[in-house]
This record gives C-alpha cells, structure tokens and sequence, in this order.
C-alpha cells in the first residue's frame, strides 16, 4: 500500500508565489505520511496576458518553480510529479513539460504535453495551445514509489490510443495533471477519468487546478483518484489545498484476472468503409 498525495492548485501569475505554496504542498505531503505529491498542469504560472507572462518564462535549468520544487523533495524526502510548468524552447516557443522528481532532487523523467487543445467553446472562451507551444514527441512509463506511472497531461485525456500505448508498456498508475475549464469539466472529466481506469484496469491521479485564476479564467477542479474498477477514490472538489489516497498496486492484478481486457488486446486491422 502506497500513500499518495496530490495537490488542488490555483496557480496565479506570480511563479515566485507560486513557488512558495508548491513548497508548502510538498512540506504538508511529506508531513501527512504521503511517498509522492502529484501537482496539476502549469503549476509555475497560470496567465493568458502573453506579454505579462513572456518575461516570467525560462529554459527548464532556468526556472525558480522547478528549482524550488526539486530543493523540496530533497529537504523533505518526496517524489514529486510535477504536473507541468512551461518550459522556454531554444527558438522561443514553449513546451507544457511534466517533470517526475525523485527524494533526492533529481529530474527521473520528464514528459512534454502530446495534443494541444485548440478550440472554440459555446461559451465564447477560445483557446489556441499551439499559437504558443510545440507538441511533444515521445510517450513515457517512469519506475516511482507508487509503481510503474504513464506520464499525460490534460487534453492528452480525450485519446484513448495513447492511454493503450502506456498500459501497454507497463503504466499500472495513469497520471493526468489538468487544468480543465468548467464547461468541459462538468460535462466530461469523471466520465473520462474513470474510462480510462477502467480501459485497463490502473489506477488514474489526476491532479488540478480548481477556481477562479488572477488572469480571469476559471477551473473545474475535482482533482481525482481512481481504481481500476472505475471507483473514485478521492474527489476534492473545488478546494484548493492537498489530499490524500492510498493505493494498492495488488488491486490492478486482481481487476485484470476479473476482467482481462487488456490480456485480449488486439492489432487493429485496416478499416474497410462499404458505401451503398
């Protein structure tokens, strides 16, 4: 059995105060027995006024958060997930990175965000990910205390190929870092937590930020943990602050001898489209 802590976040647009709840996030995880805190998707900066933020964005040896959150876990003796923070490119643009930082203070893994959420909301907010940030390659499974982890963040929930990719390679544990908005959130974000625990019978963290934001946005919240029978472990609600769960990495062998779907997987063949 494994304690886990994540932390509900709502990140402004100062990284150095950002940095300093981080910090107290990871000093409360540790204190509360927890062997690894997970934070949600931009946890150094939240700030849709580019040029207030540009500034504030570095290289990743550069940043104060994940400077601050890495002299963290080595004082405090954590893993931390560092759900994302954006991290300053060589030819300008941005990259959503996730960071997996050992008791130690070292960077294990980090993961850049795959699928960038560009769209039109009915509600007249419009988001352009990409006008900014350059999608990630690569998919990755990271040896934690909590067990084999599969990286993905945010929007990457709504593709389920990726989820198979990592269940495939080993991921028992799904971590989705977020920062929903409220309109996608009440209408898909249990659901689709759940389904994809479920899919393969791992546990799901999903860590996020929840509220109203400095820049005016506004954040679903509801940071989740999820077995692999779809039960909700913990729903935090619109709280900001840390909470808890426990995992047992024996319930996962025990669902997939209940249902071995992931045992009878299989290549999908071409598709043929039959016209009348």
């Amino acid at each position: 059995m494994t304690r886990i802590a994540l932390y509900q976040a709502r990140t402004g647009i100062d990284p150095a105060g950002n940095a300093r709840t981080l910090v107290a996030a990871a000093e409360e995880a540790a204190g509360g027995g927890a062997e690894i805190l997970f934070t949600p998707e931009m946890s150094n900066i939240l700030d849709r006024d580019r040029a207030r933020a540009t500034p504030h964005y570095r290289a990743e040896d550069e940043d104060l958060v994940l400077a601050a959150v890495r002299e963290a876990a080595a004082r405090t003796g954590i893993w931390i997930h560092l759900g994302s923070i954006a991290v300053r490119r060589e030819d300008g643009r941005l990259n959503n990175r996730a960071f997996v930082i050992d008791a130690a203070g070292a960077i294990r893994a980090s993961y850049d965000k795959l699928h960038l959420f560009d769209v039109d909301l009915a509600t007249g907010e419009s988001w352009r990910e990409s006008a900014s940030y350059a999608a990630g390659e690569r998919a990755l499974v990271v040896e934690t205390p909590a067990g084999p982890l599969g990286l993905a963040i945010c929007y990457d929930l709504r593709f389920a190929d990726l989820f198979r990719s990592l269940t495939d390679a080993g991921a028992e544990i799904l971590s989705i870092p977020a920062a929903f908005t409220v309109p996608t959130g009440a209408a898909h974000w249990h659901v689709l937590m759940r389904a994809r625990a479920i899919e393969a019978g791992v546990f799901v963290v999903a860590a996020a930020q929840s509220g109203r934001h400095e820049d005016g946005r506004e954040t679903y919240g509801h940071s989740l943990v999820v077995d692999p029978w779809g039960e909700i472990l913990l729903d935090m609600g619109d709280r900001e602050g840390v909470g808890f769960a426990e995992l047992d990495l024996g319930r996962v062998a025990e669902i997939r001898g209940r249902l071995p779907a992931i045992r009878h997987r299989r290549p999908i063949p071409a598709v043929e489209r039959v016209r009348g």
